[in-house]
């Protein structure tokens, strides 16, 4: 019999970078245009932001991924740094 265990992983498993996602609310020119990238490439975006800017942004993401326990679709504002800590190198 095999014994089940939690912990931190599977509470946060890993993250699939390359999945679509729209960054939204964001100033792009003369526009707000939402830019679709991967998930990755929108994290790194909104970190160049400034302040203001990161905490009108909306990330939505192709598909849940599952942050501290919890599945996410949708990440708005300051929200979006708890997925900068997860980047990869």
């Amino acid at each position: 019999m095999v014994e089940a265990t939690w912990g931190k992983d599977t509470k946060t498993p890993p993250i699939e970078w390359r999945m679509s996602a729209s960054l939204e609310d964001v100033p792009r020119g003369a526009e707000d245009v939402a830019e679709v990238t991967s998930l990755e490439g929108a994290v790194r975006a909104w970190r160049a932001l400034d302040p203001a800017h990161q905490s009108a942004a909306t990330l939505t993401l192709e598909r849940a991924i599952q942050l501290d326990g919890v599945s996410l679709t949708t990440f708005t504002g300051n929200s979006i740094a708890a997925l900068v800590e997860k980047l990869p190198d």
